[in-house]
């Protein structure tokens, strides 16, 4: 914690302490006399938050909660909490950032984050809850080894690999985890425990992905303690995790190819995008191609590994989240035509090993296993996709034999009431398409549901959007919003060649 932040907190005290203090702030931080922050029932000591080379101060704290909140007496965990303090006098409702996934720290995404939330933290302290599982809160992390890793790029036919694979990750995580109790209901109730601990009415829920699923299971839950809610790529709660994403990945790639062909120059120097896919995959799928040597983008060292349809399909899946990552795609295509490998192949490696650090697989499969597994569908219409039924078909071998907890019986209920509530999604997201946020605001009528034009998933941090975010928050008001600084927005164009795209 820096000196300056440390003379914030310390002036927010004395104020209060000399002229009695807004009464709203009653329950909020105070240093105590050991230069310790106090937050309600929790003490906070200096921290730093730190993700892709990017560092946040912070202070943080660990809050002990039943494994099973059904039996208090039972076996407790360890829960990381961390709290960004407002820079000024702060408005008694916190912002609760709520991390996606499912998988995902909190406290690890928020620096790649806080740009969103720099104009709602002037007045408004953040906090940071590593879900059960994740982050610094009794992880449950199964990464897999040099022989595993082709599991997740070779799906089809790899069934008793992957069972094997996940009964050892079950086996090894039990050891220290019931994983029936890891699920978005458990997580949503820890949130509630430490709002109580700190003493706090009402929060704000700002869920990005899968933790717009969190937030919709918490006001649904604790309608009395929720002011107001932000949904950034928003999972409704009718969704299937996993059974819609083939088909939503295949109309942001067509979207993307029918930019380069009315783009001269992506279409004159490589093709048709969909023609390249198709040849490609036939190419990858027939097998016969030698192994490949290339280096590893991290490590350096050099790797040989024969190129597969699993690696292209992954990658496409995961670069088109991000649209400067999505206008490479066309050119990816291209060079795999051209019979070059080697750079799909260490982007493929190299994405695989970010995700794995990124996504605690243990709490993702208890949430997708508890949630998720039993409405899991095989579609024929998948199979033509460049994702094919590969997803559905991992889950459902993997979920035979994960433990499972349970989930409420209005889980899959759509959020309802009068609750203030912001919608955001990108136009051209892969994942959570703006239909699933039209889905959600229809049964809200203080909602709102605003599209960031040409942009991809997880669009917070994007334009103008965090002073709207901040604004929301501040009014409660999503209706009186001025979107219109949103209308600059516009999609990346696709890459042309090495050099990127067309002047």
């Amino acid at each position: 914690m820096t000196r300056t932040r440390v003379l914030t907190v310390l002036a927010l005290s004395a104020a209060l302490s000399a002229c009695g203090g807004r009464q709203q702030e009653a329950a909020g931080p105070r240093a105590g006399a050991d230069g310790l922050l106090r937050y309600g029932e929790v003490v906070f000591e200096p921290c730093s938050l730190s993700a892709a080379n990017r560092s946040v101060e912070a202070q943080c704290a660990s809050i002990e909660v039943p494994e099973n909140h059904d039996e208090p007496d039972g076996r407790r965990i360890t829960l990381s909490l961390a709290l960004v303090p407002a820079e000024g006098m702060a408005e008694p409702d916190p912002v609760f950032m709520i991390a996606g996934g499912p998988g995902q720290s909190a406290q690890e995404t928020y620096p790649m984050a806080e740009t969103a939330f720099r104009d709602v933290n002037r007045t408004r302290h953040v906090l940071l809850l590593d879900a059960r599982g994740t982050g610094r809160s009794n992880p449950l992390h199964c990464r897999p080894d040099g022989e595993d890793e082709t599991l997740f790029t070779d799906v089809a036919g790899a069934a008793a690999s992957i069972r094997v694979f996940t009964e050892r990750c079950r086996d090894e995580l039990s050891k220290s985890a019931d994983l029936r109790y890891y699920t978005t209901g458990d997580h949503v109730r820890d949130l509630d425990f430490v709002r109580r601990r700190l003493g706090v009415d009402r929060v704000n829920l700002v869920g990005i992905s899968y933790g717009t699923r969190v937030a919709q299971q918490f006001a649904a839950t604790y309608p009395q303690h929720t002011r107001t809610v932000v949904l950034d790529s928003v999972v409704p709660n009718t969704l299937v995790l996993g059974q819609e994403h083939a088909r939503n990945l295949e109309a942001a790639l067509e979207s993307l190819f029918e930019r380069c062909r009315a783009d001269a120059g992506c279409r004159g120097n490589l093709g048709d995008p969909r023609e390249l896919l198709a040849t490609v995959r036939a190419r990858l799928q027939a097998g016969g191609i030698p192994p490949v040597d290339y280096r590893d983008p991290v490590s350096g060292e050099w790797r040989r590994e024969v190129p597969r349809f699993g690696h292209l399909a992954g990658l496409m899946r995961l670069y088109a989240y991000v649209p400067e990552m999505a206008a490479t795609l066309p050119l990816v295509l291209h060079e795999a035509a051209q019979g070059r490998y080697e750079g799909l192949l260490a982007q493929s490696r190299m994405l695989s090993r970010s995700v794995g650090d990124s996504i605690a697989l243990g709490m993702s499969l208890s949430v997708s296993c508890s949630e998720d597994a039993d409405d899991l569908r095989r579609d024929p219409a998948d199979d033509a996709t460049v994702m094919g039924n590969d997803l559905v078909d991992m889950l459902t071998v993997q979920c035979e034999v994960w433990p499972r907890g349970t989930r409420a019986q209005n889980f899959r209920e759509p959020l309802a009431g009068d609750l203030p509530l912001l919608a955001l999604s990108g136009e051209f997201d892969p994942v959570t398409p703006p239909r699933y946020g039209d889905e959600v605001v229809a049964t809200l009528p203080n909602a709102r549901h605003i599209v960031l034009p040409g942009q991809g998933h997880n669009v917070i941090g994007i334009g103008c959007m965090p002073k709207l975010l901040a604004q929301f928050i501040e009014t409660a008001d999503a209706k009186s919003l001025d979107a219109a600084c949103l209308d600059r927005l516009s999609a990346q164009p696709p890459f042309a060649g090495y050099y990127g795209w067309e002047p």
